[in-house]
């Protein structure tokens, strides 16, 4: 498949919360182009250094990716499509508000944090992606957002949670308190994902309770 058609099936696939399979030369690429990425930056990085520390030649990158445009969208790609399954996944189980809310903002807590290089990545040079693929991660993030916001919606008008905030707010604060990771998580640091995931959703659980 030419390249620019791969890319395109790939963020299809994206879209639909898919994940599409990757040969090991694919993979070993990604991993590559990731590592590089965040040790020396996305304009500190050549082409030649991806190929030679995947152990690939030039052709056959650009046999998956059309340039480095597609390696930065890809790994972005790979951490919202997982995302975006499990809250399909959540969602889907038809669980009370309360355990839904729970299940994702603890999951997308340790999911974000097991992935932290690929959102720190992602986070540092997303300004650096061209219009096509920025349109699809904006459109990847509204999907999250307008599913999530859904749910406490629903919620509230059911007098399952409070209605001082509204539902967008709650999203917000949410959503946007995940989307601040890359910038302070530390692996090593002092509190594991886990323990943060359980703060986390017990504050805004308890915050959502309308009694």
């Amino acid at each position: 498949m030419h390249a620019s058609m791969e890319v395109q099936a790939m963020v299809s696939g994206a879209r639909r919360g898919g994940h599409p399979r990757r040969s090991p030369v694919e993979r070993r690429i990604l991993d590559a182009a990731l590592r590089l990425f965040a040790e020396r930056g996305f304009d500190g990085t050549s082409v030649q250094e991806i190929v030679a520390a995947a152990e690939v030649t030039k052709g056959a990158l650009y046999h998956y990716f059309d340039s480095k445009d597609d390696l930065l969208y890809e790994i972005y790609r790979s951490l919202i499509a997982r995302q975006l399954a499990d809250l399909d996944r959540i969602l889907a189980a038809g669980l009370p508000p309360r355990d839904a809310v729970r299940e994702i903002v603890s999951g997308l807590i340790q999911s974000t944090a097991e992935h932290i290089d690929e959102a720190k990545v992602f986070v540092r040079e997303m300004h650096r992606l061209d219009h096509e693929h920025m349109h699809a991660v904006r459109a990847d993030r509204r999907r999250y957002h307008v599913r999530f916001r859904g749910l406490v919606e629903q919620a509230q008008k059911d007098g399952v949670f409070a209605t001082e905030a509204s539902a967008d707010t709650v999203t917000i604060v949410a959503l946007g308190m995940v989307n601040q990771l890359p910038h302070w998580y530390r692996a090593d640091g002092p509190k594991s994902a886990e323990d943060l995931s359980d703060e986390v959703t017990a504050f805004l659980l308890a915050a959502l309770d309308p009694r």
